[in-house]
């Protein structure tokens, strides 16, 4: 039987063997309440302080920066709302962001409107660039917070982040990035980028799922979005998940020290596989290719074909990846990150993303294109009408 393909990293990795290590003594003897004052409860906070101590020096960061979250979702919320409600007494009412954000960066700019405030959207660029020069226009006095992705998440583009936090930075506000794509891929540091806020997840990183951090830089006040309890100083109450925690520290470590590597050979994977794609369909279309990418996605889209056939038939032959494009109550809405690039519907709605890490090879690759590339023209072959009059090639499972 053909090995399967999973090409879907961006979504989540699996976690690694030295995390689950890490993490399982805490799962046995290591148990205790790190809030306990006895000998179970001591051994725990010394491994959570040792965790978060890790995980700041991966970040260029202090130890006290460094709050636990349950992941990306959450981090994003409690950087934004929580900067958003500290500053709005002060006149400081608006927050910025892009439209090719995360649903949870996008969702808490909007609850930032629902609570009285108001939501500034940024131009983005045919490529998925922020429109720099809008992106000052809409800077002034009254802005709270702007949050810009590091690396998108559908198609793979990077940001100018020291850039933008700068110019954030020169009016007052706070700069909050969302990083969860980025991490171990891109240089991110503290100590050199003037971003106040920053989301990470660790299922992205070879860490289980349910797990990330926020670091928030010192002297950076937040409302805390739970209440009830003094860990983490109130930023986060509730008992901490020491041996997730140990985890993520485990998987920081080791895509830090790893990440130079892994970026030359993730992006040779991702540049042969366009390569040889383009060489069987030609007229395939890349988006975001002449903008910096992070080296590990790929998105793409080939006329004639629609992403949710495509996607099963992938499936059906071995091969896991995602769609530009989501299916609710039997409708396909083109992903909204496409759509803000200025993609037209019929091409968002053929996007495919693949995403390379730790499982992906060159094997997968040849693998992947070939089987691509004949569905390809197994769908050019035929049309049939769906719901709505609309027409989508349809693949021969």
């Amino acid at each position: 039987m053909t090995q399967p393909v999973y090409l879907d990293h961006a979504a989540t990795t699996p976690v690694r063997d030295e995390v689950m290590a890490a993490m399982a003594p805490f799962f046995g003897p290591r148990f205790g309440n790190p809030s306990s004052v006895h000998r179970w409860g001591r051994e725990a906070r010394v491994a959570l302080d040792e965790a978060r101590e890790r995980l700041a020096t991966c970040l260029g960061a202090h130890p006290d920066e460094i709050c636990f979250t349950s992941g990306g979702t959450e981090g994003d919320n409690f950087a934004i709302l929580g900067a958003w409600r500290t500053q709005r007494a002060t006149g400081r009412t608006a927050a910025i962001t892009t439209p090719i954000e995360h649903k949870a960066v996008l969702a808490a700019v909007h609850q930032v409107a629902c609570e009285g405030g108001e939501e500034r959207i940024v131009r983005v660029s045919g490529d998925g660039l922020v429109d720099i020069d809008h992106f000052r226009t809409l800077l002034d006095d009254r802005v709270a917070i702007a949050s810009v992705m590091w690396v998108n998440n559908e198609v793979g583009v990077m940001q100018d982040i020291p850039t933008l936090a700068a110019e954030v930075k020169r009016t007052g506000a706070l700069f909050h990035t969302d990083a969860v794509q980025a991490f171990g891929k891109v240089t991110v540091d503290a100590r050199q980028t003037p971003f106040d806020l920053l989301t990470l997840s660790g299922h992205k990183l070879g860490a289980p799922k349910g797990i990330g951090a926020l670091y928030i830089r010192r002297e950076t006040a937040l409302a805390p979005l739970f209440h009830g309890g003094s860990q983490d100083r109130g930023r986060r109450p509730g008992t901490e998940n020491v041996a997730f925690a140990v985890g993520l520290a485990t998987a920081a470590e080791l895509m830090i020290a790893e990440h130079t590597a892994e970026g030359r050979r993730l992006g040779a994977l991702r540049d042969r596989f366009e390569a040889m794609l383009r060489a069987r369909v030609p007229d395939v279309i890349f988006h975001g290719e002449k903008a910096p990418r992070a080296p590990h996605i790929s998105n793409l889209a080939i006329p004639g074909t629609d992403s949710e056939s495509m996607l099963m038939a992938l499936d059906l032959r071995g091969i896991a990846c995602s769609a530009g494009s989501a299916c609710q109550s039997g409708s396909v809405s083109a992903s909204h990150v496409l759509t803000a690039m200025g993609i037209p519907s019929a091409q968002a709605n053929a996007a495919l993303r693949l995403s390379f890490g730790a499982l992906s090879t060159d094997a997968c690759v040849d693998r992947t294109v070939d089987v691509i590339a004949s569905l390809a023209e197994k769908a050019r072959g035929g049309a049939a009408p769906v719901a709505g009059g609309q027409t989508f090639a349809v693949v021969d499972f």
